[in-house]
């Protein structure tokens, strides 16, 4: 029972958060799992966080900004708008 209000709990926050906040979260409690099966030391766990954590907030952002693309005007600089 009190794992199932945790999850609960972490689905509800997760809920309210951006898209790369929750790939941030879910990257990190990922990294968190395999890193610490992987090497069964709380060094590993704590290096599949953050390795998983900055894989996930890439993936947020990318996800964030879909149906814009990066243009450059006629004088070199970029900068976003909608795709065509």
């Amino acid at each position: 029972m009190r794992k199932l209000v945790i999850a609960v709990l972490m689905i509800g926050t997760l809920a309210s958060c951006t898209q790369t906040e929750k790939g941030t979260a879910i990257g990190a409690g990922t990294g968190a799992i395999i890193g610490g099966a992987v090497s069964d030391s709380w060094g590993g766990a704590a290096i599949g966080a953050v390795a998983g954590g900055v894989i996930g907030n890439l993936i947020g952002r990318s996800q964030e900004r879909q149906g814009y693309c990066i243009y450059r005007d006629r004088y070199g600089r970029r900068y976003e708008a909608r795709c065509r």
